[in-house]
């Protein structure tokens, strides 16, 4: 494993230079202490030159196993197709570099379960290397909502409504991967929550909004918790009104919500009205920001990292993977099953 020294930056190598990726390098070098990039890697050379303007020293490469294995780089961050995640971030694990994955850990369970077994069997006495972006843990929101259900403000918790919108689809998007790319948040925040895991989905749809072709929009997923409690996901993707994300955990005693963050309330033309994000960058770039703060700080002090890990990764994705069954099969309810690492 890199050793850093307390003494230096921790020099980080991203390997995806879209919108999430560069989105990644912005922060790091902006807003993140004790982290410069010393790397980007991306199989487009433009876009990947278009995320390194303005960080000094930064280096270019189209080869992402190159960038895992330069000397150059203490530490890893995955931002590329979803596709490319357990290639890579096996190759972080070969290297000994701490690596931080953004979700899914991979497409499928069989791909994590490659990541997990190579983690196991690489472990020793070490610390984890890897952990996976579920970055809804470290929202301030989330997590006031979290320490409000510890403290019993709403009594005993019995349903969660989740609503997860957006202004529009990636292009090529598909029933499928609306599931295991943007309902997994909730897969992950939901246990998160009520510290019990997911044991049993179903899925349901109502027709599709007239404009959407190749996928199902919106969708309804159920899951319910080893506590009993059952929680509905609305998943939308092509909103079009904007950004959108909800949480509502109803109580025996009351019920508590997530308020979307709002700055600016424009009182005009006898209205009152506020405005939605385009994406979610500018909804979670605290929680960006802090998970990869907490990551880093882990990276220095050679700690474990509070990020979620590899067993997170591969309980979201089999929840991912029980819940495209049920649509595949008219909706029946399907039991999670977590395979054993």
């Amino acid at each position: 494993m890199t050793v850093v020294s307390v003494s230096m930056a921790v020099r980080v190598g991203v390997v995806g230079a879209g919108i999430m990726g560069a989105d990644h390098v912005n922060t790091l070098h902006r807003y993140v202490s004790g982290a410069t990039v010393s790397m980007i890697a991306d199989v487009d050379a433009d876009r990947a030159h278009a995320a390194a303007a303005g960080v000094p020293g930064v280096r270019v490469t189209d080869d992402a196993f190159a960038l895992i294995d330069d000397p150059s780089v203490d530490a890893v961050v995955i931002a590329s197709h979803d596709a490319t995640h357990a290639d890579l971030t096996l190759g972080a694990i070969r290297a000994g570099k701490p690596v931080m994955c953004e979700k899914p850990l991979a497409p499928t369970v069989e791909e994590c379960l490659r990541v997990a077994r190579a983690e196991a069997a690489s472990a020793g006495d070490r610390t984890p290397l890897v952990s996976v972006g579920f970055m809804r843990r470290f929202d301030p929101a989330y997590q006031e909502l979290k320490s409000a259900l510890r403290a019993g403000k709403c009594g005993t918790p019995l349903l969660l409504h989740c609503v997860s919108r957006g202004v529009r689809s990636a292009p090529g998007a598909t029933s499928e991967s609306s599931v295991i790319g943007s309902a997994i948040h909730e897969f992950d925040v939901v246990p998160w929550l009520l510290d019990a895991p997911i044991t049993e989905v179903g899925w349901q749809a109502p027709r599709s909004a007239p404009e959407v072709t190749g996928l199902q929009d919106p969708q309804l997923i159920l899951l319910r918790t080893a506590d009993g409690v059952l929680t509905t996901v609305e998943v939308f993707l092509n909103a079009r009104y904007g950004y959108d994300i909800r949480c509502e955990v109803v109580g025996d005693r009351g019920t508590l919500a997530l308020v979307n963050p709002v700055r600016v309330v424009a009182d005009t033309e006898l209205r009152r009205s506020t405005g939605y994000p385009e994406d979610w960058r500018p909804r979670f770039a605290d929680a960006y920001r802090l998970e990869l703060q907490a990551w880093i700080d882990a990276v220095v002090a050679g700690d474990r990292s509070p990020l979620p890990g590899v067993r997170d990764g591969l309980t979201t994705v089999a929840v991912a993977e029980a819940v495209i069954a049920s649509m595949n099969r008219g909706g029946v309810s399907t039991p999670v099953r977590v395979p054993a690492v």
